[in-house]
């Protein structure tokens, strides 16, 4: 089979994005692979932007991942499409500033990093959870969101720009279930571009990492693997042990015989496991087990679809409540309704 195409996450802060590419050894590998690197956006410096410069140089193609600040909620969601549309601005003025050259711009779909931290900490979960609820009443968030990233998305590519999004895999039962649910509640924004990259992350997902990666892989353009060993600081995350070579090879082969392209998170986690040169005489031909849980899989991602169609549309439950009511109500009448004269035993 031959090789996937490859695209490396980067998500790092100046100083230790300048000491990733020191020397010549990563890009030499990333040339040799013929890969790209999506290059999380944290801050427009002139250090960040010397590190593009140099990737431009070398002839490996770099794409744009669009990040806010942390207090703006870091990833794109519901609720910062105004900051997203802004980040774009000043991110082109910095472009033009440094000449940089990029092969496209990566949109990701995530909810509010603070919102995260709050789940995973366990912080005034009794206040998010009764914000979460209040959402469910706003559909106008959702098509006020979607009409403007959609805009946003337009003017990428009127500015010559391929588009590609990262998104978490439940974005598909939200599709299956033609619902709103996770975008009102989650921050979700459903959007269409060049490329969709489903985040399947199997080290946060063990020990059926391996099955949800082969059963969403065929929905999606580019598959999502990982984790290496990085990623922004989020308690519960960043804190899961980093894939193995056993499991990121295992990983990496399911994707090829699903013939899907792949982008590795992350870089950085690649090279100080070593994986990288690793991948430059890695047999992609070698056998592998399809995963033997994936009927699981299936079973709780129709569980779940169903959840949200049902949430979706309540009223289908305030008529099956009803109707239930009404006939638990029908038979206990007919059981005491009193026999009739002609219904009463013959005593005779």
């Amino acid at each position: 089979m031959p090789k996937p195409e490859l695209t490396f996450f980067t998500e790092l802060p100046p100083i230790e994005l300048t000491q990733l590419f020191e020397g010549r050894f990563v890009i030499d590998d990333l040339k040799a692979l013929d890969a790209a690197v999506s290059v999380g956006i944290l801050d427009l410096t002139e250090a960040r932007a010397r590190v593009i410069q140099r990737l431009n140089k070398a002839g490996v193609p770099v794409i744009a991942w669009l990040l806010l600040p942390e207090e703006q909620g870091y990833w794109f969601n519901i609720n910062n499409y105004e900051q997203a549309a802004a980040r774009y601005v000043t991110f082109k003025a910095w472009t033009q500033q440094y000449d940089l050259k990029w092969a496209g711009i990566g949109l990701d779909i995530e909810p509010d990093i603070k919102e995260v931290r709050q789940i995973m900490e366990q912080k005034q979960s009794k206040k998010l959870l009764k914000t979460l609820i209040q959402r469910l009443k706003s559909q106008q968030r959702v098509e006020n969101a979607t009409h403007a990233y959609q805009a946003l998305v337009d003017l990428i590519h009127a500015d010559g720009y391929p588009v590609e999004s990262y998104h978490l895999p439940l974005i598909s039962e939200e599709r299956r279930a033609h619902a709103t649910v996770l975008q009102r509640t989650a921050g979700l924004v459903d959007i269409k571009t060049d490329k969709e990259v489903l985040m399947l992350y199997s080290s946060f997902l063990r020990p059926n990492g391996d099955d949800a990666l082969w059963s969403y892989a065929p929905e999606a353009d580019s598959v999502g693997v990982g984790n290496t060993g990085g990623g922004v600081d989020v308690a519960g995350v960043i804190d899961v042990a980093p894939l193995t070579w056993e499991e990121f090879s295992r990983d990496l082969r399911l994707c090829v015989m699903q013939e899907k392209p792949v982008h590795i998170f992350c870089l950085e986690g690649c090279v100080k496991q070593g994986f990288l040169s690793k991948l430059i005489t890695f047999d992609w031909d070698h056998p592998v087990e399809i995963p033997s849980g994936v009927r699981k899989v299936k079973i709780v991602r129709t569980g779940l679809t169903a959840l949200l169609w049902l949430i979706e549309r309540p009223w289908v439950l305030l008529i099956g409540l009803v109707s239930t009511i009404g006939l638990k109500f029908l038979f206990r009448q007919h059981a005491e309704r009193p026999l009739e004269k002609n219904e009463s035993l013959d005593e005779d």
